[in-house]
């Protein structure tokens, strides 16, 4: 192989680790922004648990002041019936 030939070879090579190393670059932020897409994912879905949970507490939470606030009304009705009672019997 002659001169000039080993120096094509040379620069074909040289060529051919120079896309490989670009192609590494690509393929090394591809890998990383798959790996953030995947951390934010994770992130979200640990977020849509705790949400979900809260949310559960918080219907849980509001039932039971609507069964507390129904038992009150009705207590406030009662006595409020029983005041008019008196009233109308004490204006007798």
């Amino acid at each position: 192989m002659g001169a000039p030939q080993l120096d094509e070879a040379i620069s074909r090579m040289r060529a051919a680790m120079d896309r490989l190393e670009t192609a590494i670059d690509i393929r090394r932020r591809q890998d990383s922004r798959r790996a953030d897409a995947d951390d934010e994912f994770s992130l979200m879905q640990d977020d849509r648990a705790r949400l979900a949970v809260e949310l559960d507490g918080a219907l849980a939470e509001n039932h039971s002041l609507a069964a507390a606030h129904a038992t009150a009304s009705g207590a406030l009705a009662r006595a409020a019936a029983a005041i008019e009672d008196l009233l109308a019997h004490a204006a007798e």
